[in-house]
């Protein structure tokens, strides 16, 4: 397969073809953290997840190659939506990465080969006329207006490598693809981020957007705060991780656009940023002395894409100051490790196979398809710090259960 001869074209240190399922994982409880090594794994492994969308769709062959595996009962005409959700999630998770640019190291090059990809991709994802165009209306499905707001977080967070250099008519198509999305009306729940993201993402292009949209959700979620650096999906609260696969991660960064475009008070920016450092305190003591987490709620078949908030965090210097940045590192590479080197997580080919750890469809909502996968790539966003930033050079540390279960001095927790 071509994806192979690219891999083995771009090697970084070795590793570019090192993450093999089980093979940095000798026993089930391994969490050793190695600070000059730990940003190699994670680069190593964010390319071997989002390689085969980007190159795939760049050459025009992401249909003709990408599995179709489903959920058991799986309700959408899945050919119409997965292949956005594929694109429009890697994206969102590689672009901070992304948007540091080529340089002349071996992470540099294998960089400025990925923006390449993504900006191909790009232009075939939105070519009318091309094999791999796709459906951003709801004749369908209501399903594009998720992953084109994934796709438009994407360019937001990677604007200077994902969006400036794309040419005119791709740019063109892009924003036709977006506007095009408002027909279809968003869920009475987090969907309505989808709708607001969809529109920041015009106005920071410098288009006509609908205030109206983008308003609501933000007014909406304020009034569905439930506590505690946690808002509900809805009018309801559920206990599974939304918060952290949309709707922190999606209100902050609305709001910080806004705010950068005088739309916005920073009072409300302020409120919901202080909310979501509640938030990722929360998670980062969810994660256990092993490296797992609590599998509760729908949509886990994204892996460990909950952590977005507290990853987010890091990637703009925010995180709360209990936690320092080389214990964040550190806990989530142990996640990574127990959860991507599981026999089964991808196929032969490469590609992502339904499952939370490992090949479990079972564990799949009816919404759940190929494409969906690939919201795991969120959980990657610290890439977007340069090499030498204290999260990538700072000596391993415990995280909060591994001191706490060692009976080791813990700071205690308070609700915000």
């Amino acid at each position: 397969m071509n994806r192979r001869r690219f891999i083995q074209a771009v090697p970084l240190a070795g590793l570019a073809t090192a993450v093999k399922a089980g093979s940095m994982l000798p026993t089930s409880t391994t969490t050793h953290s190695d600070a000059p090594n730990d940003r190699e794994y994670w680069t190593s492994l964010m390319v071997r997840i989002a390689e085969p969308v980007l190159f795939n769709l760049s050459k025009g062959q992401l249909k003709k190659l990408m599995p179709l595996e489903v959920a058991p009962a799986y309700s959408k005409p899945v050919e119409k939506v997965t292949y956005l959700e594929a694109f429009g999630r890697t994206m969102a998770g590689i672009a901070p990465w992304l948007e540091l640019g080529a340089d002349d190291t071996e992470e540099g090059k294998m960089r400025g080969r990925m923006i390449k990809l993504a900006l191909e991709a790009t232009a075939q994802a939105v070519n009318p006329s091309g094999p791999d165009f796709m459906n951003f209306t709801a004749k369908y499905d209501a399903q594009p207006l998720v992953d084109g707001a994934f796709l438009a977080h994407g360019f937001i967070r990677a604007p200077k490598q994902l969006w400036d250099p794309l040419p005119d008519k791709v740019k063109r198509q892009v924003i036709a693809a977006f506007k095009s999305l408002r027909s279809i009306k968003p869920g009475y729940n987090n969907w309505l981020l989808f709708a607001a993201m969809i529109e920041t993402a015009l106005l920071q292009f410098g288009e006509d957007w609908d205030a109206m949209r983008v308003d609501f959700a933000v007014k909406k979620h304020q009034e569905w705060y439930k506590g505690d650096g946690m808002y509900g999906d809805g009018a309801d609260f559920h206990f599974d991780y939304y918060n952290g696969f949309v709707i922190q991660p999606m209100l902050v960064d609305i709001l910080k656009v806004l705010l950068a475009n005088g739309k916005a008070n920073k009072s409300e920016y302020e409120q919901a940023l202080q909310r979501m450092q509640r938030y990722a305190v929360i998670q980062e003591r969810l994660i256990s002395p092993e490296g797992t987490f609590p599998v509760v709620g729908r949509s886990m078949a994204y892996r460990n894409a909950g952590f977005q908030p507290l990853v987010q965090l890091a990637l703009y210097d925010q995180l709360p100051d209990s936690l320092s940045p080389a214990q964040v590192r550190c806990a989530l590479t142990a996640v990574k490790k127990r959860i991507f080197e599981a026999p089964g997580t991808f196929d032969q080919e490469g590609w992502m196979q339904l499952g939370f750890c490992g090949h479990q469809p079972e564990i799949a909502d009816i919404y759940t398809s190929t494409g969906s996968s690939y919201l795991c790539t969120v959980a990657f966003l610290a890439l977007g710090l340069a090499p030498g930033h204290k999260f990538w050079t700072g000596a391993a540390e415990e995280w909060t259960a591994q001191k706490a279960w060692k009976g080791k001095p813990v700071v205690k927790d308070h609700a915000l």
